[in-house]
């Protein structure tokens, strides 16, 4: 069974191999252009949210998103009810990128699927939500300061 997370596993990181090393001429380094794509893609989204959806923590969120901020992909907006909640929005420069990062991702998914059927997508897209959903909990337990008992 942990042939299949080994897969899955191998596949995200030569995806995201792929992208640092495409978006490099970008100076968009070490998954920073997940981070970009979100805030284009929900923009006025908050940091908290920002991490929960990318599922990493916190400070590794904060961190990508202070470079996104002085290399002028995004900026921050203070909320109109509450001052101390930082909105993230792209800059024109991140609007700029944002289609072509588009692409990038458009095409990856095109390359991994290629000689799949609808149905057969439908299927591992079905499949791959439910692999998620089940180790969410962990992922919560576990960020929390935790430990899982095995």
């Amino acid at each position: 069974m942990t042939d299949i997370l080994r897969e899955i596993g191998m596949i995200a990181r030569a995806l995201d191999s792929i992208s640092n090393i495409e978006f490099k001429e970008l100076d968009l380094t070490k998954g920073q252009y997940l981070y970009l794509v979100r805030i284009c893609e929900n923009p006025g989204i908050i940091q908290e949210k920002l991490a929960e959806m990318i599922k990493v923590d916190r400070t590794t969120a904060a961190r990508a998103i202070k470079k996104l901020e002085i290399q002028g992909f995004i900026e921050k907006h203070p909320d109109d009810q509450n001052k101390k909640i930082k909105k993230l929005f792209p800059t024109e420069k991140g609007r700029k990128v944002y289609p072509l990062l588009q692409r990038e991702g458009e095409h990856s998914a095109e390359v991994a699927l290629s000689g799949f059927t609808p149905e057969e997508k439908e299927t591992i897209f079905s499949l791959l939500q439910r692999v998620r959903k089940n180790i969410e909990h962990d992922w919560e337990y576990v960020k929390k300061g935790n430990k899982r008992e095995y």
